[in-house]
């Protein structure tokens, strides 16, 4: 099961027959890898921790990730929102929810009694993340998506549970009451967090994927 390579490279050649058949079977071991997680994490767990977690044993199913570079982490990103929406998919059938965001991924049951059991259609980011051409972006693309993404020009709105998320992450007690405290208090963190002061930089995309979901929620 160990497929080191598949989620951590981004080519930018055309994917063959063979690249598209090896996607296609890491996708199904995360599937599978990704619903036992959450399950043994009722509380739910971040996406670096859901990154970590499947970089370990037993799983062995992403290899090394730099954080620090959007190109080199988007596609680890994007084929786990790609699980983690083909999943959610999978499973709303079964009367079960998936909060899906980089802070939160948390398997609940649905307090929801009817209904087809499908997502809604009308959901721009699991439209974007179930379209498996999108896992390959030249750079430029992959960083203006992303400043898109944050300053909301994708309908972006984080959902409360994720705002409260954010909010403690950065060291609130609640959700601050206006932007600029934000920044203040996110310049502190990351000061704090640099790895020339002995931390790391997984703390410093925990503080980067926070300040962003506040952004956007001040935003809106």
């Amino acid at each position: 099961m160990n497929q080191p390579d598949t989620a951590a490279k981004a080519p930018q050649t055309p994917r063959t027959g063979s690249q598209d058949n090896k996607l296609n079977f890491q996708i199904q071991h995360l599937l599978v890898a990704t619903e036992h997680i959450l399950r043994q994490n009722p509380a739910g767990i971040n996406e670096l921790g859901l990154i970590k977690t499947l970089q370990k044993a037993p799983w062995e199913l992403i290899g090394a990730v730099n954080f620090a570079e959007p190109d080199k982490l988007y596609p680890v990103h994007f084929l786990l929102f790609h699980v983690l929406y083909r999943l959610r998919d999978q499973l709303a059938a079964s009367g079960e929810t998936l909060t899906i965001s980089p802070l939160v991924i948390r398997l609940q049951k649905s307090t929801v009694v009817s209904g087809t059991g499908v997502p809604d259609q009308a959901d721009e980011l699991r439209k974007f993340y179930l379209d498996l051409s999108k896992y390959e972006m030249p750079e430029e693309s992959i960083n203006r998506m992303m400043d898109d993404f944050w300053a909301g020009r994708s309908g972006y709105r984080p959902e409360p549970v994720e705002i409260r998320e954010a909010a403690d992450t950065l060291g609130f007690d609640g959700i601050p009451a206006g932007f600029d405290e934000v920044k203040h208090r996110f310049r502190r963190a990351v000061m704090q967090a640099h790895p020339d002061r002995g931390g790391e930089t997984e703390a410093i995309q925990d503080l980067n994927q926070a300040f962003s979901v506040l952004k956007a929620h001040f935003r809106n």
